[in-house]
């Protein structure tokens, strides 16, 4: 794990009139193959440096800020086995540099994951079944400064911002999400560094929000209506 290599042609940095400049972060080396192509047929876009983990990706743009060559754009992949996940990899990233926009390109549409991404600092969260088109329009997006979502994460954060009664608070989506790993009420207290008696509290509040009775159907509940992974 934690693998970090030189994409073709990466040599020498940026020129001008080399388009922009990515890293490219995938557990999957089938997976990265296929998402550089896909890039590499827009000419406007390099793949400079891959990365198989969060972990490898924070150092490849060290590396590459120390040359002189920092990249314009992250794309980042949110799972990735056993190393440094996507989220906790770009909450790092933007402390480490604050301008360089980081971009996830997952398979995971729920609100955990967009959630998490967004407190995170991403620019973009893009789904890996989008079109090449969306994808090459996302990178260029997000590089520019400009927020890039695919229409489905557009549509779960609007129906956030209505303020709709029935939304979980990102407080409930996490305590739902610590609630399927089959923690007990006072392990997710010490995990999120709350009271059990508040614990007690957002689970009731969870249970009215979607009509659930038990932490068995709050959950699977959840997991239909895609707030968190099945």
């Amino acid at each position: 794990m934690g693998g970090v290599r030189q994409s073709p042609g990466a040599e020498g940095g940026a020129q001008p009139g080399d388009g922009l400049s990515a890293v490219l972060v995938d557990d999957h080396p089938v997976v990265r193959a296929g998402l550089r192509a896909m890039l590499s047929e827009d000419p406007k876009i390099r793949v400079v440096a891959e990365a198989a983990d969060g972990k490898a990706a924070l150092d490849v743009v060290a590396r590459l800020v120390t040359e002189g060559r920092r990249p314009d754009l992250v794309l980042m992949d949110l799972q990735m086995g056993e190393g440094m996940d996507g989220v906790a990899a770009t909450r790092q990233l933007r402390q480490q540099c604050p301008r360089l926009p980081v971009l996830i390109l997952t398979t995971y549409d729920t609100e955990a994951d967009i959630l998490a991404a967004v407190e995170a600092g991403a620019s973009g969260y893009m789904l890996k079944d989008a079109a090449p088109e969306e994808i090459h329009r996302a990178v260029h997006d997000a590089a520019a400064g400009r927020t890039a979502l695919a229409p489905a994460v557009a549509a779960r954060l609007m129906g956030r911002m209505r303020g709709d009664s029935t939304s979980l608070s990102t407080r409930e989506v996490e305590l739902l999400e610590l609630l399927a790993t089959g923690l007990s009420n006072q392990q997710i207290a010490r995990q999120l560094f709350i009271s059990v008696a508040t614990v007690k509290t957002h689970l009731v509040h969870i249970y009215q929000k979607l009509g659930a009775d038990n932490r068995t159907a709050a959950v699977r509940v959840a997991s239909e209506r895609g707030i968190i992974r099945a």
